[in-house]
């Protein structure tokens, strides 16, 4: 379903900023002599909010023009006529269009700023998860297997499995920097969508290589943000510093 949700989000925003707005101002026609022209613009402005806070802003402007539009439409005389003949609906009907694509804008910034400090949050815990286990009593498995199903998470990946001390294939790397690099000879390839195939995240600590991390992405998916990238980076250091204070065997 959250694959779904992913792939169709936009879509299913902007045919909501057509078809929301219409049903609110459908759904207010029974009462239209009795509520006044203000009190109708702000129940569509909620609905404007309401499909903003869902999409992107492209659909916040759809809802804002749609409500203005439905606004005119049923709630003002001549009823089912794209015509106002009252200069103060006129003036309504513009504000409403006015605030609407203003807030629809703040409900997205709003949305997006949450999902941020949401994203860091997860981050931090992730980060701090880590350091407490290798810290203290967790073995350098659990901070393996912390960090293997971190990633997972972190990254929205399918899967993801802990490889010690081999490098057998030439796969995509996620590098320190985190961009996503495949190397062949004097061919670099630079990723901007996960590619076929298992990625791999390297672990190393002392100087030495302890092993990597499989990761296994659902292809052709944008790569997640930078941060995300960097932190899981961050994870796999964590990772190293473990194993390496363990005193386990390493590969050169």
């Amino acid at each position: 379903m959250s694959g779904f949700w992913y792939r169709f989000r936009d879509p299913i925003a902007l045919v909501a900023g057509l078809i929301v707005p219409f049903l609110a101002a459908l759904a207010l026609v029974p009462f239209r002599t009795d509520l006044s022209a203000t009190n109708a613009a702000l129940i569509l402005v909620v609905a404007v909010v309401a499909v903003a806070a869902l999409g992107s802003r492209p659909a916040g402007a759809i809802a804002a023009l749609s409500a203005a539009a439905w606004f005119d439409f049923f709630l003002t005389r001549p009823y089912r006529r794209f015509a106002i003949s009252d200069r103060a609906d006129i003036e309504t009907a513009v504000l409403l269009l006015c605030v609407g694509l203003i807030v629809s804008q703040l409900a997205v910034r709003a949305r997006r700023l949450q999902a941020v400090v949401v994203t860091d949050a997860a981050h931090l815990s992730s980060l701090q998860g880590t350091a407490r286990l290798s810290e203290g009593s967790g073995s350098p498995e659990d901070v393996v297997e912390y960090v293997r199903r971190a990633l997972v998470g972190l990254l929205g990946l399918r899967g993801c499995r802990f490889e010690y001390g081999t490098l057998m294939g030439n796969l995509p790397r996620l590098e320190h920097g985190g961009g996503l690099w495949l190397r062949r000879g004097s061919r670099i390839t630079e990723y901007a969508d996960w590619p076929d195939g298992e990625t791999e995240l390297r672990v190393t600590g002392g100087g030495h290589y302890y092993g990597r991390f499989l990761l296994d992405p659902l292809p052709g998916r944008p790569l997640p943000s930078e941060e995300a990238r960097l932190v899981a980076v961050a994870l796999a250091a964590q990772t190293g510093s473990a194993l390496d204070t363990a005193g386990l065997s390493h590969q050169g």
